[in-house]
């Protein structure tokens, strides 16, 4: 520091006193110079264009007095005529000359004055270089023959009289209005409406010619008859319609040859304007115009934002926002960058829609097109992607940039946006309201596999219906499943309740058995005032509180309900007599009224005919002893949780403690360590304590670890899950985490094998070598082999994942048909394997296990129909394999982000009946299933005491299988995974030899074995003619049944049950190694039925 100060010497103290008093004034001394600039406009010419042409304001003012003065010569020329006495006789000279009284001749004089130097100055003003240019422009020269003569008659006084075709000054008016309407939409900042503007210039046009052709007929009639304004008028008319009723005719050869001249201007001039007017419309109709601001002022609308609007999107996105009856009154404005196709166009022509629907051709991306959609006054903009493209990943590109430009320009616009691909979904983490289609694709079709039908269930959840389906029906199975799809989620605060105000201060579990009692509703969760929080289930420690959200399933809301009290007598009856028949059950009757819907819960039995009739024990048999159910307490004391503790229950993994402590050591418990995108929600899941080398996850490849090359080697005790897809996408995550969720049971988890067309990538199998258990094997459904490597005949359940490159088909609904033809395939072959397969369009449901001779799909597919004449949302709920779960559509979830509109938290449930997110203190979903054990329990409301005064759980449905009469005899059946086995004994020795084997090709030729068998079963199958109807069972799902619903044999209930961290106490954290031991899909051991 010391030498830089030494090299740089100070200023001297009286320069820095001056400069910081004057400043630096330096510059004035140096050779700088100061340059102005746009000196150009400073010129006297330029400040006239800018006050005559360029600046809007001016310029419109202006033209507007041009536009006055046009239209004031015109109407002093009217005067002129009407103030004329006709003279007498047939002189020439009355054509040159007329009568014109010595003011009228002064405003005359005054306006030519005004209107030639105007003329004059903005032909100079306008002037590039070209004189004739200017001088030949027909505006010029008319303004020259009407302004001209006015001037010399003021130096000639003999001219005053003279005739002036001023008249013609009208052209010149519809010249300065056109250019008036420029500037007054330059002016206001408004887009200029090319419809308006031709509108508005053949009117002109065509007045223009009427007003020409009166006052050439009058002028040049003078000489004939005579004629004034009024009949040169009506014959104009007469003549211009092509009425010609011929009493006024023109007499002399010169007006009759104006006639002809105006008439042929005529044909020539309006043809143009009508053609070009046509066209204009027909481009309006094809991109929708505008939606006035008036009208988004005044009224709702909602913005639908699609690449490609296809029939069944529109319709399924209008059917479920037009089922609430609040948004009755709401407009859908529908953006789209393609043209509106036939169908679509034929559909928003029906009154119904045409009224209520605006088509708009045009970009998200383009402000001027939100401009047009008014999306700044919105109530919300729905954003979808379009699933059909074959590349997934730039549709996802397309809806964010979408999601971007509306968020840019109307920023307090609720956004709700639908994404295809989860790793996309954090560039969308500002909207409202997000719906990954794979994220809740795989984890429903997880979830079917451990809980049956689960993706129906959900499906019926977000679906808007009022529970008439089927009601008309002769099935009884077919009116109890209508019925029961009505049902949907609801919320309401608890102290404005009528269904929960009197559990203000109970537990949980205490208010939603006895609401389901008394009221028929199912209460599944509860949101508290100070959490923005959904809880599903807290369990019996969650004490209501008044200001809680309370979410309930029922047929309708409270809102909409009435309510029917039963006479006090029969309420003392019922309270001595608790349990005595199920016609003496407490159940109050409800009247849930939506529209014309009226549902008696009293007499809404559910009973089924086929099932087997359920009896108490008689007293004779008094040595077996019925089991008692306890009654659910109103707040539960320290010993009711310990027994309603689902950690306290050891019956479910009976081990001996070597095993325990083996199993102990072979998983944990904790958070996936690696996950294969941004944004997903951490799981609580098993694990492994070291994560599996990349080789040991090829199940079909053996290597250095293991000599393993099929799924029979590995000796697995549970059955595998198969998931065959085309590629490992991240989504694919979402499928083994519920399957691994810390609150299943380790003996229950099962084996995943993921059979991919294409091998993963390093980054997928990064994520999934931590979870135990799970698998991967290129190969193809389409091929035998393949399938039996990878387990086929040791699998429960097979899903099929639909392919992203057959999304696309030149027909739409073609994109199904490997899909179907594969799965039926499998079907035929594989008769007790549980096959979910997922489809593009939900329509081509009716193909899957397709029987052709088979009355009664035929007799469904009639339902269907006429479901679906009705206005059904769900025309396609009784097929048979959707009403089991075993098909599935993302498509039909589209309704879940519809429906989010009305009802903001469905999405949070759904997402948490799925286990894609996970809230402390929230219950999961799992099954339990009903054995011979548990019929002593009877009825529904019987068992939803018993499950919550024990465990917690709460029931919401129940999956019903019932047996259908066959058609054929059971030798009949497709091959059993039985004869293949026998057949495969004689081989094992061989086969075992073989897996040691440390081979990595997958060629047929190195598997004998798979190769003789296929060759089997494909002589068997060619001894068949057709294919065999073997389906012996119907499933179906009742959502929220009647409390006097009886139970029968087999039925799968589902159950939310209570989260198990929840009952752990903090001085105990050694309790979370059993965590999975105690939860589980079955339950029956636990709630000791």
């Amino acid at each position: 520091m010391v030498d830089l100060e030494s090299e740089v010497p100070p200023l001297p103290p009286r320069y820095r006193f001056r400069d910081l008093l004057l400043g630096d004034q330096g510059w004035q001394n140096d050779d700088r110079v100061q340059v102005e600039f746009y000196m150009n406009e400073n010129t006297f010419k330029e400040r006239l264009k800018l006050f005559f042409i360029k600046n809007q304001r001016s310029s419109l003012r202006i033209r507007l007095f041009n536009f006055s003065l046009k239209l004031l010569s015109c109407l002093l020329y009217i005067i002129r005529v009407l103030l004329e006495n006709p003279s007498q006789g047939n002189e020439w000279s009355h054509i040159f000359w007329v009568n014109r009284s010595l003011p009228l001749w002064g405003l005359q004089v005054s306006v030519a004055l005004i209107s030639l130097f105007e003329t004059i100055l903005l032909g100079y003003l306008s002037y590039k270089g070209n004189i004739w240019e200017q001088i030949l422009r027909i505006p010029f020269i008319l303004e020259i023959i009407n302004a001209v003569p006015f001037i010399i008659s003021i130096f000639w006084p003999s001219l005053r009289n003279l005739f002036v075709p001023v008249f013609l000054n009208c052209w010149l008016a519809k010249h300065a209005l056109e250019n008036m309407i420029n500037d007054l939409h330059r002016a206001i900042q408004r887009t200029q409406s090319a419809m308006f503007n031709q509108v508005l210039i053949l009117i002109s046009t065509l007045l223009c010619l009427i007003f020409t052709c009166i006052c050439g007929i009058q002028h040049l009639e003078r000489i004939g008859k005579k004629l004034n304004l009024f009949d040169s008028l009506y014959f104009c008319i007469v003549t211009f319609s092509t009425v010609g009723f011929g009493d006024v005719t023109p007499e002399t050869w010169s007006s009759k040859l104006f006639v002809v001249a105006m008439i042929c201007v005529a044909l020539v001039v309006l043809p143009i304007q009508f053609e070009q007017l046509a066209y204009l419309w027909m481009e309006r109709q094809k991109s929708g115009g505008n939606y006035s601001r008036h009208r988004a002022q005044t009224e709702k609308h909602v913005v639908l934002c699609v690449s490609s609007l296809k029939i069944d999107l529109l319709m399924d996105f209008l059917n479920e926002f037009y089922a609430h009856p609040r948004l009755q009154d709401y407009y859908v404005v529908i953006l789209c960058p393609t043209e509106m196709d036939v169908q679509v166009r034929r559909v928003l022509q029906i009154p119904m829609w045409s009224q209520r629907v605006i088509y708009l051709q045009g970009s998200a991306l383009k402000d001027q097109d939100l401009l047009r959609a008014k999306m700044d006054d919105a109530e919300a903009c729905f954003i979808l992607s379009s699933r059909c493209e074959v590349d997934r990943t730039s549709s996802d590109h397309q809806t964010i940039l979408r999601a971007w430009a509306v968020k840019d320009f109307a920023p307090n616009c609720p956004l709700y946006v639908q994404i295809l691909k989860p790793e996309n979904k954090f560039h969308i983490k500002f909207a409202d309201h997000v719906v990954c289609e794979e994220e809740f694709k795989y984890a429903m079709l997880a979830l079917n596999c451990i809980c049956p039908a689960t993706s129906t269930l959900i499906t019926l959840l977000v679906h808007t219906s009022r529970g008439q389906e089927g009601q008309q029906s002769p099935e009884q199975w077919q009116k109890m499943y209508g019925r029961c799809s009505g049902n949907e989620v609801y919320h309401i605060v608890l102290e404005e309740s009528t269904f929960f105000a009197e559990y203000e201060g109970k537990s949980f579990t205490y208010a939603s058995f006895h609401a389901h009692k008394k009221f028929g509703v199912c209460l599944i969760g509860v949101r508290r005032e100070d959490n923005k929080n959904i809880l599903l289930n807290p369990g019996p420690r969650c004490i209501m509180n008044a200001t809680d959200i309370c979410f309930y399933i029922n047929i309708t809301k409270e809102e909409n309900s009435a309510f029917k009290n039963q006479d006090q007598q029969k309420k003392s009856n019922v309270s001595r007599s608790f349990y005595h028949g199920p016609s003496r059950l407490p159940v109050h009757s409800i009247i849930a009224s939506m529209g014309t819907v009226a549902i008696d819960l009293q007499d809404t039995s559910c009973r089924s005919t086929s099932g087997p009739t359920l009896s108490l024990p008689t007293e004779g048999s008094k040595e077996i002893r019925r089991p008692s159910i306890a009654p659910v307490l109103e707040v539960a004391d320290t010993s009711s949780i310990q027994t309603c503790d689902l950690l306290s229950d050891q019956s479910e993994d009976e081990t001996t403690p070597d095993e325990e402590i083996s199993s102990n050591l072979e998983y944990a418990k904790g958070y996936p360590p690696y996950s294969p995108y941004i944004g997903s929600s951490p799981t609580f899941c098993h694990l492994l304590h070291e994560k599996v080398p990349f080789c040991c996850l090829r199940l079909d490849k053996s290597c250095q670890h293991n000599y393993y090359e099929d799924a029979k080697a590995y000796g697995f005790k549970n059955k595998l899950i198969i998931v065959a897809a085309e590629t490992a996408g991240n989504g694919l995550y979402n499928f083994i985490v519920p399957l691994r969720a810390y609150y299943r049971p380790k003996k229950e988890l099962n084996p995943i094998v993921l059979l991919l067309d294409n091998p993963p990538d390093m980054h997928f199998l990064d994520a999934i070598c931590w979870f135990p258990m799970v698998y991967y094997m290129v190969g193809s459904i389409d091929n035998l082999d393949d399938l039996l490597r990878c387990g086929v005949t040791f699998a429960a359940n097979m899903v099929v994942v639909d392919k992203e490159s057959t999304m696309s088909a030149e027909e739409d609904y073609m994109a199904d048909a490997k899909t179907i033809v594969n799965v039926q395939t499998l079907f035929r072959l594989f008769s007790s394997l549980s096959i979910i397969t997922e489809l593009t369009h939900p329509a081509n449901m009716r193909f899957m296990q397709f029987r052709a001779k088979d009355c009664y799909s035929l007799a469904l597919s009639k339902l269907e129909k006429k479901e679906r004449e009705k206005g059904s949302n769900l025309a396609f709920m009784f097929r048979l394999p959707f009403a089991a779960g075993r098909v599935f559509s993302i498509s039909m979830l589209d309704t879940l982000l519809y429906q989010s509109f009305v009802k903001d938290y469905m999405i949070s449930i759904t997402r948490l009946l799925l286990g894609l997110d996970t809230t402390p203190g929230s219950g999961f979903l799992c099954s339990m299933k009903i054995t011979e054990d548990d019929l002593w329990i009877r009825t529904y409301a019987r068992l939803y005491q018993k499950l919550c005064s024990s465990t917690g759980d709460v029931p919401i449905g129940i999956y019903r299988t019932e047996s259908q009469k066959l058609t054929t005899s059971e030798s009949q059946i497709s091959i059993s995974v039985e004869e293949w086995e026998d057949t495969k004994d004689c081989k094992e020795q061989g086969h075992h030899r073989s897996n040691h084997r440390n081979s990595t090709s997958s060629d047929q030729s190195d598997h004998p074995l798979l190769r003789r068998k296929s060759m089997q079963w494909a002589r068997r199958l060619s001894r068949k003619d057709e294919m065999n109807d073997h389906q012996s069972t119907l499933s179906y799902i009742l959502i929220n049944p009647s409390p006097d619903t009886r139970l029968e044999l087999n039925d799968v209930v589902y159950l939310i049950r209570p989260d198990p961290l929840a009952y752990l106490p903090n001085n105990e954290p050694s309790r979370k190694n059993s965590i999975c031991n105690t939860t589980g899909q079955d339950s029956r051991e636990e709630t000791q039925l």
